[in-house]
C-alpha cells in the first residue's frame, strides 16, 4: 500500500488556523490590526497551555506508580523543564501585547465584556492539576464564583466548565502524587543483615535540628560580635539579634515537627524527605530525585514570573481599570502572583539548609551508592 503524500499546510491545518482570528466577526478583514494581534496572542497561549497540561499529567501519572524506577525520573525532569521553558517563552509574548497602545486597545475592549482571561479553562486546569487547593483560590466574588464564571451567559454548563470539573475529578493532583512519592524516601537508611532496609527519619530530624541549632548560634554570636563594635546600644542590639535567631531556630523545628495527627505526620515525612534530598544531593542514588525537586522549583518560579509579567502588561496597557470580567484587574493579578504558591515546602527548605561542614553524617552513605540497592 502506497503511503499518502502530505504537505506542511495539511499537517498543521494552516488554513483552519488562519481563519480563527476574527473574534466576534465572520472574518478578520474589517478588524484593526491590534485586535487581530490580541486574539492571536491569546490563542497562542491556549496552545501552550494544552502542551503544559499534557506534560504535567504525564509527570503526575508516573508518580502514581507504586514504584518509580530511577531511570524514569529523567523523563519527569525533562517534562517539567519543558513546562518551565514554555512559561518562559509565553511570558515573552506579553511584550507583543504591549505594542498595542492604550487607545487602540480601548477601541475594541468593550467587545470582551463580560469575558475575561479568568475564563481560560486550561489555565484553571493547570492550577488544579499542579495542586492549587480550592480553599486557597482567590475568588472573584462569593465562594465558588470561579466556577460560576465558567457558565454560559445566562447560566448553564459550557465546554470550559466541563473541562475544569473533569480536572477536579482527575485525582491525585501532581502535588499529591509527588508528596506520596517523597514520603517513601528511605531517610538515613541502612541495610540490615537480613536484607531489610531500615530508615531513621526521626533520628535524622533530631540530628539535623541539633546541627541547625549550632549553626544558628554560631551566626548569632558572630552578628552580636559585630554589633558590639558598631552599635551605640550593644546590649539592646544583642537582645534583638538573639530574638531574631531564636525565631529562626524555632521556625525550623516547627517545620520539621508539624504535629502528631496522621496528616501532620505525613507532612513531616514529606518535609524531612525534601530536606534529606537537598542536603545529600551529591550521593549517586539521590541525584535524580534532587533534579526532580529542582525542576519543580523551576516550574513554579517560571509560573510565578508569568503571572507577575501578566500584571505588569495589563497595568501598562490599561492601568488599573476594573477587569472586563468584573475583577479588580491588576490588583487581582498581583494577588494571584503573590499567593498562588503550591510547592511552599520546597521553597521553605532553602531557609534551613546547612553549610557542608555542619551537615550531620549519615549512618551509611554507601546505601546511596550505585549498586547498593541490590
Amino acid at each position: 500500500m502506497a503511503l499518502k503524500a502530505t504537505t506542511y499546510w495539511d499537517y498543521i491545518n494552516v488554513e483552519d488556523l488562519l481563519s480563527l482570528q476574527s473574534g466576534l466577526e465572520e472574518t478578520d478583514e474589517g478588524l484593526a490590526n491590534e485586535e487581530v494581534l490580541f486574539v492571536t496572542v491569546h490563542q497562542v497561549y491556549e496552545l501552550w497551555f494544552k502542551i503544559v497540561l499534557r506534560e504535567l499529567t504525564s509527570a503526575r501519572d508516573l508518580f502514581t506508580a507504586p514504584r518509580v524506577a530511577e531511570q524514569e525520573l529523567s523523563g519527569v525532569v525533562e517534562r517539567l523543564r519543558r513546562i518551565a521553558t514554555i512559561f518562559r517563552v509565553a511570558t515573552e509574548h506579553f511584550a507583543v501585547v504591549e505594542t498595542i497602545g492604550t487607545r487602540a486597545y480601548l477601541a475594541f475592549r468593550d467587545k470582551l465584556m463580560p469575558a475575561s482571561g479568568f475564563q481560560s479553562a486550561q489555565l484553571r486546569q493547570i492550577e488544579i492539576m499542579f495542586g492549587l487547593a480550592e480553599s486557597e483560590r482567590i475568588s472573584l466574588g462569593p465562594p465558588g464564583s470561579h466556577l460560576t464564571a465558567l457558565h454560559k451567559p445566562g447560566g448553564g454548563s459550557s465546554p470550559a466548565l466541563r473541562r475544569v470539573e473533569a480536572t477536579l475529578e482527575d485525582t491525585p493532583t501532581f502535588k499529591t502524587a509527588l508528596e506520596n512519592w517523597l514520603a517513601r524516601t528511605p531517610i538515613d537508611a541502612l541495610r540490615a543483615e537480613n536484607g531489610d532496609v531500615e530508615a531513621d527519619m526521626d533520628g535524622f530530624v533530631e540530628r539535623y535540628l541539633e546541627a541547625h541549632g549550632l549553626v544558628v548560634r554560631r551566626s548569632r554570636d558572630h552578628a552580636q560580635g559585630v554589633a558590639d563594635g558598631v552599635s551605640d546600644q550593644p546590649d539592646k542590639e544583642r537582645a534583638r539579634l538573639n530574638a531574631v535567631y531564636e525565631k529562626e531556630r524555632a521556625g525550623v523545628e516547627a517545620f520539621l515537627r508539624p504535629g502528631v495527627t496522621d496528616e501532620e505526620k505525613r507532612v513531616g515525612q514529606v518535609r524531612a524527605a525534601i530536606l534529606f534530598l537537598e542536603t545529600y544531593r551529591e550521593l549517586p542514588l539521590l541525584a535524580w530525585p534532587r533534579e526532580v525537586m529542582a525542576a519543580v522549583l523551576e516550574v513554579e518560579q517560571s509560573f510565578v514570573i508569568f503571572r507577575q509579567r501578566h500584571a505588569r502588561m495589563v497595568e501598562r496597557v490599561i492601568g488599573r481599570r476594573t477587569g472586563t470580567g468584573g475583577s479588580a484587574g491588576v490588583a487581582y493579578l498581583d494577588q494571584t502572583a503573590l499567593e498562588y504558591r503550591i510547592f511552599r515546602d520546597l521553597w521553605a527548605v532553602r531557609t534551613m539548609l546547612l553549610p557542608e561542614d555542619a551537615t550531620p553524617s549519615l549512618r551509611d552513605e554507601g546505601f546511596y551508592e550505585f549498586g547498593a540497592e541490590g
